[in-house]
């Protein structure tokens, strides 16, 4: 029988060409842009002062690790867009798990499934959640939906005031704005795949779930 195999990988994801340093602000504007955001925008979303980040898009001054990060987390992308070239436009993306590396966010790590998808109304992640840990303090509230399918463990999902354990095999869907937050109560890892799917096609929920660790010196 024939069987159709995944085609390699260099076939299927197109690479970016690294961008010159003194491109970085170029980038920043340009993600920024993409966003539908102004500065004013990213400036509140970041905390970044908005004088800073008009300097670091015209080049007038070289961000920090620090600062970069700030805008990275606020504008839902990893730090190392600010330094790639945008990847064209794709209408099928495989990508193998080899080349796939988790970011760590404060009580776990993100896996990102849905690379050069970014502003089509899809964001999957695979989320694996440290012991006694969840999504931190308060609800978190976004547009769009939001479907949780449970891996490993057990995860506690409270969506509107009803709380939902989710045990491995089970999913959850619901109107992702109604206030929600998860946590894993016991005493192993525990892992979830978790799309999103906004309906603000400038707007990245990720940020909104996980507050993530600055990257190590």
């Amino acid at each position: 029988m024939n069987r159709t195999q995944n085609p390699p990988v260099t076939q299927t994801i197109a690479l970016a060409e690294p961008v010159q340093e003194n491109s970085v602000g170029q980038r920043v504007r340009q993600l920024r842009i993409e966003s539908g955001w102004s500065i004013r925008t990213l400036a509140e979303a970041s905390g970044l002062s908005a004088n800073t980040l008009s300097l670091i898009e015209n080049g007038k001054i070289s961000p920090s690790v620090s600062t970069l990060h700030r805008a990275a987390q606020a504008l839902g992308v990893s730090i190392t867009a600010f330094f790639e070239a945008p990847s064209p436009r794709q209408q099928v993306v495989f990508t193998s798990g080899a080349v796939r590396a988790p970011e760590r966010f404060e009580h776990g790590a993100v896996m990102d499934l849905a690379t050069n998808f970014a502003n089509r109304g899809l964001h999957s992640c695979l989320v694996t959640l440290a012991p006694q840990n969840g999504s931190g303090a308060g609800m978190i509230v976004h547009p769009g939906c939001e479907f949780v399918y449970c891996l490993q463990g057990r995860v506690t999902y409270t969506v509107d005031g009803q709380c939902y354990q989710l045990l491995p095999g089970d999913s959850l869907l619901f109107e992702s704005h109604l206030p929600h937050c998860w946590q894993n109560m016991e005493d192993t890892p525990a892992q979830m795949l978790l799309v999103l799917t906004p309906t603000d096609d400038h707007y990245r929920p990720t940020h909104r779930h996980f507050a993530f660790s600055d990257p190590a010196p």
